[in-house]
């Protein structure tokens, strides 16, 4: 499954976002913050316990072959949706912990391997804010043990309309 989250309004993801082979998902305005509950892994392992229409995110992931992440650049990290969307996808790990590159993170609960794209945009992007999002991007995928495919930055999101199709 190709996965696509993104932070466009409504009538930009409709000239961009392709309508059918992906699951998109997009801000509704329902997100709610994730509240470091634990639900997720000890009383409803692999869904958030939180009942807003995205307690399933952990669920898309493990079925996910490529996530298309296309994200405002916000002081060299994603847009504040997409951060949600990522601290709500917690449940695609497990508690419990291994070391990778000599550092702690938490262990697969699924076998698929994420190919992510992280398509960023922004006008007037400084070099560090570029490099920190790329660095962003490489944590992520360590600890969703991703595989990282492409990191791009662009001015305008509607500059990436042929790259999500």
């Amino acid at each position: 499954m190709h996965l696509i989250v993104h932070d466009l309004k409504p009538d930009e993801a409709s000239l961009m976002v392709p309508q059918t082979g992906a699951h998109v998902v997009f801000d509704d305005g329902t997100i709610q913050p994730c509240i470091g509950c634990f639900g997720c892994w000890i009383k409803t392992p692999g869904r958030c316990v939180l009942d807003d229409g995205y307690e399933n995110l952990g669920e898309l992931l493990s079925h996910c072959e490529q996530l298309t992440v296309l994200s405002q650049c916000v002081y060299g990290g994603f847009s504040p949706f997409v951060k949600n969307v990522f601290d709500r996808s917690i449940s695609y790990v497990q508690p419990g912990f291994v070391l990778k590159n000599k550092q702690m993170h938490h262990r697969r609960r699924y076998d698929n391997v994420i190919r992510l794209r992280a398509l960023f945009y922004g006008q007037n992007l400084t070099n560090q804010e570029r490099a920190t999002a790329v660095d962003l991007v490489y944590a992520n995928a360590l600890n969703f043990d991703a595989h990282v495919a492409e990191i791009s930055f662009r001015d305008r999101p509607q500059s990436f309309g042929e790259a999500l199709s």
